[in-house]
């Protein structure tokens, strides 16, 4: 039986939907919005690189590796990035949060703190995992800065972790939130929430 099953989480602003092959043009338009592709310390799709964006998605998904999200704006129904459980090994009960990335014009907004809530409490309150772990590029410090606001701990750091696409080599920051962290770390996330909608 898969541990990660097609699901929608939401709150009142946003709302994570499976991943469909239909969503590749909103996603390249998403993407569109501050040129996405360009930062070289990230992996976003761009118009000749999502296809196989999103034949890996779905391939992780059917072997219950993955389960994969667009990222959806309540407010203008519009898709403004995408996010996804990865990297899932069910029998330990562990799983990540990556391949996270969103329109430039919703960056630094509520939107990735009501995303992580959302994805966090499925994953321990509904998947029981024991813990959740996050990486990211030793170079995208915007990305390390904010794993560690939600609360996330660093395990460490994988040097050498992967070859890139020009053949430079990946340092990976490994960071975590453990289920026996759950309790406060929501409650930070919450009131962070708040504070953002509160304009505080």
């Amino acid at each position: 039986m898969k541990w990660l099953n097609e699901v929608v989480l939401e709150t009142d602003n946003v709302k994570l939907i499976p991943l469909q092959r239909e969503h590749r043009d909103a996603l390249v338009a998403a993407a569109s919005d501050g040129n996405l592709w360009e930062l070289w310390f990230t992996s976003v799709p761009s118009e000749m690189t999502v296809n196989a964006y999103l034949d890996k998605a779905f391939a992780d998904f059917e072997k219950d590796m993955a389960l994969p999200f667009a990222v959806v704006d309540k407010r203008t129904d519009t898709i403004i990035g995408t996010t996804r459980f990865a990297n899932a090994v069910s029998e330990h009960r562990r799983v990540e949060i990556g391949y996270t990335w969103y329109a430039k014009s919703y960056q630094k907004t509520y939107v990735n703190s009501e995303c992580k809530l959302l994805m966090l409490r499925y994953a321990f309150e509904e998947l029981e995992a024991v813990a959740v772990e996050f990486r990211t590029n030793w170079y995208n410090s915007h990305s390390r800065n904010a794993i560690a606001r939600l609360g996330a701990k660093q395990d460490g750091v994988l040097r050498n972790h992967q070859i890139m696409p020009d053949g430079s080599y990946r340092d990976t920051v490994v960071f975590s939130i453990l289920e026996s962290e759950w309790k406060a770390c929501k409650k930070s996330l919450l009131y962070k929430i708040e504070q953002i909608h509160n304009g505080r």
